[in-house]
């Protein structure tokens, strides 16, 4: 199962924010993220995965988008009726210690249900889109050393446009 999910105001660069691997400058602006959750249960099912990001650490409020994800996944039937993370969220993942940033917020999330892997597919695309950046080659992408999950996208307007129609051609069938 694969996840896509958009974020924007990841404001300054500090070890905080990547953790204690790396830290590299992102400027303010709309990024892009393409994570996988493929497992059928857990914290990494493709409903919890998600809600997983936008909540953040400690006493810091979630993302705003996180009541309705929980919501519609309940609406569609995807995981189960509590899908906020039992124990609290542990920073791991540099998109962990990017999302967990109150300046920065979820505006929107794609989520496929496919059975095939599709995350390296869908950010090879994304680094070659005409609208997004690479900020640092490799970035949130551990497990697929070829790929870049986190883009900058530079022109908002032509990255949901086309993102939408790539997604409905590419893995949506009707």
């Amino acid at each position: 199962m694969y996840c896509e999910y958009d974020f924007l105001r990841i404001p300054i660069y500090s070890l905080d924010v990547l953790g204690k691997a790396n830290a590299s400058h992102f400027p303010p602006g709309h990024y892009t993220y393409v994570g996988s959750a493929l497992s059928s249960k857990g914290s990494t099912s493709l409903a919890r995965r998600p809600v997983r990001h936008a909540t953040r650490n400690r006493d810091k409020p979630p993302h705003l988008i996180r009541d309705n994800m929980i919501e519609q996944f309940d609406t569609v039937g995807l995981g189960p009726k509590d899908l906020l993370p039992k124990s609290g969220k542990k920073l791991f993942w540099n998109i962990d210690y990017m999302l967990d940033l109150v300046t920065a917020e979820i505006i929107n999330i794609i989520a496929i249900r496919s059975p095939i892997r599709l995350e390296s597919i869908i950010a090879k695309y994304l680094e070659q889109h005409p609208a997004t950046q690479i900020i640092e080659k490799g970035l949130g992408a551990n497990d697929s050393p070829k790929n870049t999950h986190v883009l900058q996208i530079n022109d908002e307007d032509r990255y949901w446009k086309s993102i939408a129609d790539y997604m409905q051609s590419q893995f949506i069938k009707n």
